[in-house]
Parts: structure tokens; sequence; C-alpha cells
């Protein structure tokens, strides 16, 4: 069946949005709560169920999920990238009927965190009802982290533990035209309602599909498919028959299926209605709210996040102010960091991210380099997460072509390592939280912690502390203007002009740079913000936790009180971090 949730497979591949299907129906029975019944283990089994039934409903999502399905009582499961629906109301109903069936489990009988589980799904639901109205605005093909880019990714990663697995892989390949179809269907469908993508997203999503197929032999889903079948104990014979049916799948299967999207993404060309933001669509700007909402885990409106993030660039400006007045020219002395190995870096993170930060799980990590002829297509850098029953196993992809200095890798690693995202991993897996949370896709929550990350590592590093001062606030206020671009030009209707106008108020005077920005906000309409509100409010719950806490205020236990939350949107981390620190 399809999958119940429109979610991102981002919780799979930090960075990067792969949107797999949009909603079928779940029935359950026999979830009528009695009196006195065991409202902790029946709650508990209905979560399992829906977990269960989410994950296995494309292979994907099981097989980054979860190592060993069988353990969870997945025992089969359909071998499919599953499909697109424009079917608004089959997705209502699917939410309808899952709100039901949690709506029946007494509130007050479960314990904390299964209290917490349960508000977690329960503002999910909401939110899911919500985007149901929405389901043709939404942009599969997106400019920063769409399906044609990432695909290749996640089948690159697909990793084998068994044959079977090398059997499934080879087996999915085989579906690619068949989902790819759905998705023109869906882009098709989007173009009859004047919601198609604007010109220049279009040539985009053409030379990404492009710059794929023409890697030929190097194609990297050939290389990485003979790395991976070595790690098995199979004999030269197998291997070489492996190889050889890979090679037939990708020219057979995924090839022909990306030529099929590139010529119906060219044919679709010039229907898109609308070349600027949101709020210049039908019922835009409600829309965008409503991504707002959703990717930033916020419960402030679009207005407030706009005073938020001018407040903070303010206190930001004054910070630098005051290092420049008393440091002078010494704080403006170039930065240089000397090491540019990777495992280096991350290994010094990770020492370093122990005296502030409690101590997670031990884990493995491996660094790969995205292949060169993708460079100029996929992102700075994502982290791979690992199946929740395989946290030991963990992926970091660095694109080389935009690390553009020693600072650079470092702030990077810090974001998708530590203490960013593989660290804020591993640290919520040893908790033992519940499978479901796993599925959730809170963008704010996990690219908000990653930014603050990223933003500490500066003073992390071997910088004077007046220079990580300087650049940390400078990196801070960059990417508040981005977020106030985003708003910009999605609620308030700021043309491309306008939006130039607005940078070149701040120094930035590249037209051509700034072009770029506002293509990318239009093709990915809230973005910025996962990455900016989200590390707002954490300074935010920061200043509260203490303010409370007063002279006992220590940065481990805070950073403790909303790792232990998980991810959630920001009004349950705030209402849970003190309930679960005190349970």
């Amino acid at each position: 069946m399809p999958s119940l949730f429109p979610r991102h497979i981002k919780k799979r591949l930090l960075a990067v949005c792969l949107t797999i299907s949009i909603a079928g129906t779940l029935l359950f029975t026999g979830c009528s709560q009695k009196p006195g019944a065991n409202q902790n283990k029946t709650f508990q089994s209905f979560t399992n169920e829906v977990f269960c039934q989410e994950v296995s409903s494309n292979s994907i999502s099981l097989h980054y999920s979860l190592k060993d399905p069988e353990k969870y009582g997945i025992r089969e499961a359909p071998v499919t990238f599953g499909s697109f629906s424009a079917d608004s109301k089959a997705a209502a109903a699917s939410y309808e009927n899952l709100k039901a069936a949690l709506n029946q489990f007494s509130y007050d009988s479960l314990s904390v965190e299964n209290q917490l589980t349960y508000d977690v799904l329960d503002y999910y639901l909401q939110m899911a009802q919500k985007n149901a109205n929405y389901l043709l605005y939404e942009e599969p093909l997106g400019l920063v982290s769409g399906i044609q880019t990432q695909l290749p990714v996640l089948l690159s990663e697909y990793q084998f533990y068994s044959e079977e697995d090398i059997d499934t892989y080879l087996e999915l390949m085989q579906t690619t035209p068949d989902y790819f179809d759905s998705l023109i269907a869906f882009e098709k469908e989007k173009s009859k309602a004047g919601l198609f993508m604007a010109d220049y997203a279009a040539d985009t999503v053409i030379a990404q599909c492009t710059a794929f197929m023409e890697m030929g032999e190097s194609n990297y889903l050939i290389s990485t498919f003979v790395d991976r079948l070595k790690e098995l104990n199979i004999s030269s014979a197998q291997q070489s028959s492996y190889i050889k049916k890979n090679a037939q799948m990708l020219q057979s299967y995924v090839l022909p299926a990306y030529s099929r999207l590139v010529s119906a993404v060219q044919s679709l060309k010039g229907t898109g209605k609308n070349e600027e933001g949101l709020c210049h669509l039908p019922d835009g700007k409600n829309y965008y709210e409503q991504i707002v909402e959703e990717a930033t885990g916020s419960g402030r409106t679009v207005p407030e996040l706009e005073d938020l993030t001018r407040r903070q660039i303010i206190s930001d400006l004054e910070a630098m102010e005051e290092v420049l007045q008393i440091a002078g020219n010494e704080a403006k002395e170039t930065a240089a960091m000397e090491d540019n190995n990777p495992v280096t870096i991350l290994n010094e993170l990770e020492s370093k991210t122990g005296k502030s930060f409690p101590e997670p799980p031990e884990t493995v990590t491996q660094v790969k380099y995205v292949p060169k002829a993708m460079e100029e297509h996929l992102s700075p850098a994502f982290y791979m997460i690992p199946a929740i029953d395989n946290t030991k196993e963990n992926v970091i992809y660095v694109n080389q072509s935009q690390m553009s200095n020693n600072l650079t890798l470092y702030t990077t690693l810090a974001h998708e390592g530590y203490p960013g995202h593989l660290y804020q991993t591993v640290y919520y897996a040893g908790t033992d939280p519940d499978p479901l949370r796993s599925i959730f896709n809170f963008g704010g929550y996990v690219e908000g912690w990653a930014t603050y990350a990223e933003m500490c590592s500066y003073y992390l590093s071997s910088l004077s502390k007046e220079q990580a001062t300087l650049l940390q606030k400078n990196s801070s206020i960059i990417l508040g203007l981005y977020a106030l671009a985003d708003m910009g030009i999605h609620y308030e209707g700021w043309s491309k002009i306008d939006t130039i106008a607005f940078f070149k108020n701040y120094g930035i005077k590249d037209s051509k740079v700034i072009e770029r920005i506002y293509e990318l906000i239009i093709g990915s309409p809230g973005n910025y913000l996962k990455y900016y509100i989200g590390y707002v409010e954490f300074l935010e719950l920061k200043k509260e936790w203490a303010k409370q806490k007063g002279n006992d205020f220590s940065q481990k236990e805070f950073h403790e009180a909303v790792l232990s939350v998980g991810p959630a949107p920001f009004t349950l981390v705030e209402e849970y971090m003190g309930k679960l620190t005190n349970h």
C-alpha cells in the first residue's frame, strides 16, 4: 500500500528530501480501549503497527529504517519505490482514520514517554490533514534536494547485508520506470492546475538529470555496487553475475526512466503560471504559512518569525561591533585552519563535544566524497542516518567542490557529525525511543540543532575567541538574511528586483549570486527556515532554560534535556524537556 504519511525520506538522508509516496488508507480494528486495560502496552502495540505498516510501504523506507525487519515482525513487503497520487480526499481519509484510532486511548493513563509519542503523532497528523489540501503544491523535483538528485544517492548507499538484499535491490531498480511514471503523472496534474515549476527550475532539473545520465561507465551506481559486493562472502562467479545484472538494470530501467522524466519536464516547461513567490498562487499565502509551520516546528506566525529573525540579526551585529571595539584589527586577521583531513577533524570534534554535551554511545563513521560528476547538483554535505537497529554504522558525504577552505570543512563536519546530525542521532537512539518516532520529519528540530552545532563549532576550533565570534556571528547573519528573503519572497511578495535591493542593503551586491539565491528560494520554499528558525528556537529555549536555572544553569544539562526529547515541534520540546529531565 502507499505510504500513510506524505513525509520525506530525509529522516534517512539528512539535508536531502525525497518524497516516496502520498497517502493511502490504513484501517485499525480492535483499538477501542476498555476501562482498566493496560493502556501503555496497548498503545505501544498500536504505535508498532503504525510503524511497521509505514516503513513497509516502500523498499527504500524499509531498508533504510531497519537492518533486520523480521525482528519487528515484518516478514514480507512489496519491492517498490511507492507511487505518487494527487487524491487529497484519500489522503485526508487516511489521517482522519488514524486520528480516530489515536483518540481512543486514555491520554492520562499513558506514561510520560508514551504521552510524548501521542502528542508528536497527534501534531503530525494535524499537519498532514492540512497538507492534504495542498498535495499539488508540493514539488518532489525540488532544486535543492529533489528526487532526480537524491534517488541515485539512496541507491548507492543501499547496504547489502545478505544476497537477498542484492536481489531486492536489483528488483527495485527494475521498478524505477513505474515510479517515475507516477511522478510524471503527478507533475502533469500540477501543470493542469497551473502549479508546474518555473522555466528556470525546469532547466535546472533537466540539467541535473542529464548530468547523471551522461556519467557513462563511471556512473557511481556501478562502482558503489562493486564495493558493496566485496563486503559479502560470495564467490567470484556470483560477483560477476551480479555486476552484469546491475549494469543491465541501470541501462535498461534506471537511465531510460531518467530519459522519460527529462522529456516530460521539457514538454511541460512553459506551463507554470508563476515564477515568483507562493503568495502569488491561489491560496498560496496560506500554503506558505503551512510550509513554515511544518518546516520550522515553530508555533510563531510568519510576521512573528520575521520579527524574531530581525532581532537576532541585530543582536549578532551588536556582538560583532563589540568585538571590533575591543580587539580591533586583531580580530580581523585571516582565520586559518591547518587540518583538511575529515577523519582527523571529526575525531577532534568528537573529543571536544564531550565537554559541553552529554556522552553519546560509541559508533563508527565513514567519510565519503560526492562523485565529481554530481558535485554541481548535490548539497555541500549530508549525513546518512543509519537504520534504527544499526546505529553503529554512519556515513557522511562531503562535496569537495563546495569546501572553499579548511574552516568551511571544519564547520560543515560539525554540522553533519559532532555535535550535529550524527551526534544527535546516535544520542537519541541511545534513549531507546518508540520506533514510530523515527519516521517523523521535523526539519526545524533536526536542521536547527545541526546549525546550532555548527555555530558552536567556531568556539571549539583553534580560532581565537574574537575571530570565532566574528565569523560565527557573520555566518548567522547571512543565514538570517536568507531566511528573511524566503519569507519576503513567499509571504510578502518580493520580486527578483526587491530581493536584489534587500541584499544590497546588507553589502551583498553580486546580482548573479542574488538571482541564484532567489531561484533556489522559489524552488524550495521554507528550506532556509528549517536551518535558521530552528537554530534561533534552540537559542530561545536556552535563554528560557538559563533564566529558570539561574546560577545552576549547565550547558550540558540543557543539551541533554533537548536531545532527550528528540525530533518534535518546539512547543512540545519546551513542554517535555523539563518533564523528561525530572522523570
